[in-house]
């Protein structure tokens, strides 16, 4: 028989459990739990170490969990995803809280990555926008779409620094920079978090992939890192220190190994940095099967690695079932204690109870949410204008762009028209035929007077093999009934008739993201023919460039007039990218991860070390540290991105040049726009430690500021260092600054600096 809520809230009462309240108070907390506790079986226990999925959504592992109803009668399970909705939710904690013995509710999570219904540009591109502001805005809108569809904790943020442009995932995080890439995690758990766990619009973040997993060999998913401890604390883990230190209520480990054992059963990882030095206090969850992939890596069997999980600190199990079936075996063998089996069950309990959801288990289960909070016009308009904030313009020749709104348009490209590719990778709780194609777009902010003509002109790739891998969960790969030549013969006679030609290219969907790596990052020869054959026409090519990672696109890049970056927008592709093409809006984006020339250069990103032979420059120098075939200058370094007007910076100023212990260094600069269009600007302030105890970066990121300005407005612009902001990990670990000679920069990218040295005692 099923029982009111508020019949069972009182039911906890009479039992003299005390009722959570709104602000966690952690002496409530722990005698609530401490009661629950003392009334559980080990078998309920260990079940709220079982997080399961009945298989919906997209899972990333072939497994799915069986008897999901049952398990959840018999207090079997701590968590589920693959449900949505208020109804199933509901259903579900009914289940869960009415008819099982404890009536424990459970957690319901899910991949909300870059918006919910909502789909905002992939977090890549969001990365690009500079603007912690609008991504804690975005994930806040987010937050809310989904709580109101029953989901309250979520596998988010991703925030693995990744150099590797080939691993698919680098489409999810924030690029290669650690410092630009903490500011964008606390960001993000702040929007998802707000500053009350227990409002039903609100939920609980994961950060991930603990740890280093953005550093997998050769770019490919789920393999093995290998790195030095000074690289892992100088580099890596910045951004997951900085989402532990703003609250994040729980971390997912990943599927690498670190330092020779993965990382779901890595006991320093978990426990000795995580929680005794980073002083976490939320619960661990393994990624999907993490456990039981630890069978393959060599560590033994199921009831081994599971055993070894929970050793090393992990809390719960994500649809591997190894800590259900075997954990009780392992503790009559004496392999583990039944403390390490409480204090993780604790642990999940206490994030329910931050949750609110022992006060009200259905506080996600309201019926009338979904109808006022999912893709409102207001959700929507956020996306638009992220998307356009997420776009960088790479080359802009004869001032092509903005387009004029008369004359006109021929737009090309297996992009163009093609709502499947226009959310990106790992949008799955997206509705791709909800969102705006470009042609739709350019027809909406375009006019009357501008006359836009759509010919596809190529496929994306002509490879039927690569198409099947590529459409696994649907076609993002179109294959055309037409042969390639005659698809290419329609869009040059339409170039023909046209003054400008657009064309939209680039990489579908799911050629990145998980289990999308790619060792060659180039565009498809099918969109390189297209491409070669519009710019022979003569006419002003604009190239519209989407993906899910840095590119080696050095050819395109000579052969368009402009290229602009549009990564994977999200559900307002169209308007977006047609806001920015015609001026509506003037494009602000800087790259956060670095564009090769060739797929040889990788690993190259800002932040590298000088050699003992550094060459100075790009001309080649016998004896020196480069290649035969290519410069060591990428093709678009780190920071970089056009405007359509002009920035002029004047010369830095520094408060001093000789400094002592705790005093503060201002450097400020004057930005000018000396341009025709107001426009937004990323300044950027980098360090270079010129002598140290250890080899230092050639450059780091250590501030940045981003304006507008009106086309002919100066702002000064100050940033203000202190000692703490040279601080480094030394060789032996010891975190802090070093007196010396400092090398202060400033500039619109980290290779167009400004610089001065200044000397720091102690």
């Amino acid at each position: 028989m099923k029982v009111n809520r508020l019949i069972f809230a009182a039911l906890w009462v009479l039992l003299g459990v005390p009722v959570q309240a709104q602000n966690t108070d952690k002496a409530e907390m722990d005698a609530y739990i401490n009661e629950l506790m003392g009334r559980m079986t080990l078998q309920e226990k260990i079940g709220q170490l079982n997080l399961i999925t009945p298989g919906g959504g997209i899972p990333t592992g072939s497994a799915v969990s069986t008897g999901v109803e049952s398990k959840l009668k018999d207090g079997l399970v701590g968590g589920i995803f693959g449900v949505s909705s208020p109804e199933k939710v509901r259903q579900t904690q009914e289940l869960a809280v009415e008819e099982s013995r404890l009536g424990i509710p459970v957690l319901v999570g899910s991949d909300v990555i870059h918006g919910y219904k909502t789909t905002f540009p992939i977090p890549l591109g969001l990365a690009s926008s500079w603007d912690m502001e609008l991504i804690e805005k975005t994930a806040r809108v987010a937050a809310k779409e989904a709580t109101a569809d029953g989901i309250f904790w979520n596998f988010s943020p991703m925030v693995d620094i990744a150099r590797d442009p080939r691993w698919g995932r680098i489409a999810e995080g924030a690029g290669e920079d650690p410092f630009l890439g903490s500011e964008i995690a606390k960001a993000m758990v702040r929007g998802y978090q707000g500053d009350d766990l227990t409002s039903p619009n609100t939920m609980m973040a994961t950060v991930k992939h603990f740890a280093l997993y953005g550093a997998s060999e050769a770019g490919r998913d789920y393999n093995t890192t290998d790195m030095s401890r000074i690289r892992m604390f100088n580099e890596y883990l910045p951004p997951y220190k900085a989402a532990i230190d703003a609250g994040v209520g729980s971390v997912m480990s990943s599927f690498n190994d670190v330092d020779g054992i993965p990382a779901s059963g890595n006991k320093w990882l978990l426990t000795d940095l995580l929680r005794d030095q980073w002083g976490f206090d939320g619960f661990v969850v393994s990624d999907y099967t993490s456990v039981n992939e630890m069978i393959a890596h060599g560590m033994g069997d199921l009831q081994a690695v599971s055993a070894l999980s929970l050793k090393a600190g992990l809390d719960m199990d994500m649809v591997g079932e190894g800590f259900l079936t075997t954990l009780e075996k392992s503790l009559k063998e004496g392999k583990i204690t039944e403390d390490e089996i409480e204090l993780a069950c604790r642990r999940v309990l206490e994030a329910k109870y931050k949750l609110g959801l022992f006060e009200d288990p259905y506080r996600y289960a309201d019926d009338s949410r979904p109808k006022k909070d999912i893709l409102t016009k207001a959700n929507r308009q956020v996306a638009r204008e992220a998307a356009a904030r997420s776009f960088v313009l790479l080359k802009n020749e004869m001032n092509t762009l903005p387009l004029s709104q008369s004359g006109s348009i021929a737009l090309v490209g297996p992009l163009a028209n093609n709502k499947n590719n226009m959310l990106g990778t790992w949008a799955p709780t997206g509705n791709p035929q909800l969102s705006i194609p470009i042609l739709e777009g350019m027809e909406n902010v375009g006019g009357r007077k501008v006359k836009v003509r759509y010919a596809k002109g190529a496929n994306i790739s002509d490879d039927v093999e690569f198409a099947k891998k590529v459409n696994v969960f649907g076609t993002r790969i179109a294959i055309d009934e037409r042969s390639p030549e005659e698809m290419l013969n329609e869009a040059l006679d339409l170039a023909a008739q046209s003054e400008v030609v657009v064309a939209v290219i680039g990489e579908a969907t799911e050629m990145s993201g998980e289990s999308a790596n790619r060792t060659d990052i180039s565009l498809p020869e099918s969109q390189k023919k297209l491409v070669r054959a519009l710019a022979k026409t003569g006419k002003p090519l604009v190239l519209v460039m989407m993906s899910g990672r840095p590119m080696a696109i050095g050819e395109e890049y000579e052969l368009a007039t402009s290229l602009l970056q549009v990564w994977h927008p999200g559900v307002e592709a169209g308007n977006a990218i047609a806001d920015v093409l015609f001026g509506a809006y003037n494009p602000s984006g800087k790259l956060t991860a670095t564009f090769p020339h060739n797929v040889g250069q990788i690993p190259v990103h800002y932040r590298m070390k000088n050699t003992g032979r550094p060459q100075d420059g790009d001309t080649f120098m016998k004896f020196k540290s480069n290649y035969l075939d290519a410069p060591n200058s990428p093709l678009f370094a780190f920071g970089y991105g056009l405007s359509y007007t002009d920035f002029d910076y004047g010369k830095p100023v520094f408060s001093q040049t000789k400094l002592k212990g705790n005093e503060s260094l201002k450097v400020s600069v004057d930005i000018t726009n000396t341009g025709n269009f107001d426009g937004e600007e990323v300044v950027q302030l980098y360090t270079r430690d010129l002598v140290a105890s250890v080899t230092r970066p050639v450059k780091e990121l250590k501030g940045f500021q981003k304006i507008n300005l009106k086309k002919g407005e100066t702002k000064t612009v100050t940033f203000e260092l202190t000692a703490d902001d040279l601080a480094f990990y030394n060789f032996n670990l010891e975190f802090g600054w070093e007196p010396g000679d400092f090398e202060i920069m400033v500039g619109p990218s980290s290779d167009n600096v400004q610089s001065a040295v200044v000397s720091w005692e102690k």
